[in-house]
């Protein structure tokens, strides 16, 4: 019998993070940082992480850059850095930098990918990291008059090879250099190359190891989840973003919108936060989603026809509880809801019972979609709505779907549990289940 004392902590955290665990098997994720985090003190422990990621059977892409190497080789040689539109304005010399600074990073982070030593979180691993050229580039050309020689960007991706090195279990690890037909290398931006990746092999998640925490406000508060619509509407602005967050968020944007699952942001400073974006429910940096205006929305008064039509099948099913015309009329502001080529096929509203507690109802979609994941789009926008209200607690009450709500983070409560107002008008005779939700 062993005396090792039970570790309460250590047992409900591993039975927390299983179902992350179950699902993130065989998803492809693409990793992009810049030599920045190759140099922070916690580079060795990334690797650690990146070797369990690849254990647990997530298909890994890492994507490097070396600006501060190149710029180091730039200033050894006494070279300018000269930059124009965010690009590096390179010529043969500053090319020579690029290659020599590419390649002793792509050497460092080979070698603590293939570290193995015993007590150390990289003990019995097998990792094999595989490069290669996969990308090829072309000249950007001439910017404003400006030659930018072999400054470039992405031509195209062999996402067939890629996808076959990860089938095999190896982790690709991919730089900023892009050769083209002719045989001429090209300098390009580490955040397109990884957007360009990502998009190609159809990544479910793209993670960008940056400067700063995540996306935040103007009081410098982390914003936890935005769309590509918020993200382009603060790229307007958005000032006191720092340099990381304003060369990533454009990619972000485009890469949501071209078919990436999520795109995540967050800090190369601060240990384990790789796992933690991934493994908890909070997160510590920013995800940004595709959902847009063009699919989900705020409801107005025009679409109370179309909203009935979507729900008077399942009221006459006993699955929703019957709403009037006039009573949508006068709740319409409560409702969001989702559309697909113009037609609205999904809803879901939200009410406010106290400062702190609010519900979730008339989560519905139409029978065709209902395998599209629209239902947890719906689900995700009233969080938020909820969130930048203030409420703590979310309530819903469901006869058909307990076990959906309960995936999604929802735990079984009782009618006793719910607030005042909502309580007194419980219907018993509907025996609904109660679910609560922790935002």
């Amino acid at each position: 019998m062993s005396d090792t004392p039970y570790d309460e902590h250590f047992v409900s955290w591993f039975r927390a993070v299983t179902p992350y665990i179950n699902a993130f098997r065989g998803k492809t994720f693409v990793i992009a940082f810049g030599g920045k985090a190759v140099e922070s003190e916690f580079a060795k422990t990334l690797a650690y992480d990146v070797n369990l990621l690849v254990s647990l059977g997530i298909r890994l892409v890492l994507v490097h850059g070396a600006r501060p190497q190149i710029e180091e080789e730039l200033r050894e040689k006494s070279l300018e850095s000269i930059y124009h539109r965010g690009y590096r304005v390179t010529d043969a010399e500053a090319l020579d930098c690029v290659l020599d600074a590419v390649g002793s990073v792509y050497l460092e982070i080979e070698a603590m990918l293939s570290q193995g030593l015993p007590n150390t979180p990289m003990a019995n691993s097998r990792i094999r990291v595989i490069g290669g050229n996969f990308i090829t580039g072309q000249p950007i050309g001439v910017l404003d008059g400006i030659d930018m020689q072999y400054a470039g960007k992405v031509r195209k991706v062999d996402a067939e090879g890629i996808n076959a090195q990860l089938g095999l279990g190896n982790i690709v690890l991919l730089n900023c250099e892009g050769p083209s037909p002719t045989g001429e290398i090209f300098n390009l931006q580490m955040e397109e190359a990884a957007e360009a990746v990502a998009v190609a092999i159809k990544a479910d998640k793209l993670v960008y190891l940056t400067d700063s925490q995540g996306v935040t406000d103007k009081a410098g508060e982390l914003i936890d989840a935005m769309t590509s619509d918020e993200v382009a509407e603060l790229l307007s602005g958005g000032e006191w973003l720092s340099p990381d967050i304003r060369r990533y968020l454009p990619c972000s944007v485009r890469a949501t919108r071209t078919g990436v699952g999520r795109v995540h942001l967050i800090s190369y400073e601060q240990d384990g936060a790789l796992l933690r974006e991934l493994f908890t429910h909070d997160g510590v940096g920013t995800v940004v989603t595709r959902e847009s205006l063009e699919n989900i929305r705020e409801a107005k008064p025009d679409d109370i026809a179309a909203l009935i039509a979507l729900i008077e099948p399942m009221e006459e099913e006993g699955i929703l509880v019957h709403r009037p015309r006039e009573l949508l009329e006068r709740e319409i502001e409560h409702f969001s809801i989702m559309l697909h080529d113009g037609i609205i096929v999904g809803c879901a509203a939200l009410y406010r019972h106290s400062d702190e507690e609010a519900e979730l109802a008339c989560l519905a979609v139409s029978h065709e979609h209902r395998e599209w994941g629209y239902g947890e789009q719906l689900m995700k926008r009233i969080e938020r709505r909820a969130r930048k209200l203030g409420i703590k607690r979310l309530c819903v009450l469901t006869t058909r779907t307990e076990h959906w709500f309960v995936e999604r983070g929802f735990k079984l409560g009782t009618v006793d549990d719910l607030p005042a107002q909502k309580r007194d008008m419980y219907n018993y005779q509907r025996r609904s289940k109660v679910l609560f939700k922790t935002l």
